[in-house]
């Protein structure tokens, strides 16, 4: 298969860091989307990234180089926030576009379920969304949110190696799920 991995937002994205301000999103994705493009080409996969790590990628490039490359999936990382304190939202989240087609619904089931069991945090379902990603791409795609960078304990995870390495694990595992399933 070819698969689109996103590593949602970028490095000057305002905004999108922890309330302490000691980390920003784009690195937490961009790490996880590194060890999944690793899995996913040991497992025989061709694998592109939508961003570069050195500037903000605008989102409707992204999805005009998922459709112009003609890829089978397309998969946006993410971590994600409840306001910009520290709070007591917490949990894993993917989301579909509105109106999802089958096997858009069936990819994010199987990433969402596979990714509560490697990480063992909350399970907060698939999720609808009206995300230019999701929205602009014409294969399946979801957005997979793997913690919060509001949340106190998820913020300490996201900042961790090993926790991302368990996100990655659970995207890969997700994915060779819908692809032997297909």
């Amino acid at each position: 298969m070819k698969i689109m991995i996103d590593a949602g937002h970028g490095p000057d994205t305002p905004g999108k860091r922890s309330p302490d301000g000691r980390l920003r999103e784009f690195y937490f994705n961009s790490a996880v989307a590194e060890e999944v493009k690793k899995r996913l080409v040991l497992d025989g996969h061709n694998v592109f990234f939508s961003h570069q790590s050195d500037l903000d990628v605008l989102l409707h490039e992204r999805t005009a180089l998922a459709n112009r490359l003609k890829v089978d999936l397309f998969v946006s990382i993410h971590a994600n926030a409840m306001g910009n304190t520290f709070n007591t939202a917490s949990g894993l989240e993917t989301y579909t576009y509105n109106r999802p087609q089958t096997a858009t619904k069936e990819l994010a089931a199987l990433v969402q379920h596979s990714l509560v069991q490697v990480t063992g945090r909350k399970d907060r379902g698939v999720k609808h969304g009206d995300f230019a990603v999701l929205r602009n791409t014409h294969m399946p795609a979801i957005l997979v949110e793997c913690g919060f960078m509001t949340h106190k304990q998820e913020v300490e995870l996201l900042k961790s190696t090993a926790y991302r390495k368990r996100c990655a694990l659970g995207i890969c595992f997700g994915i060779a799920c819908f692809d032997a399933s297909r």
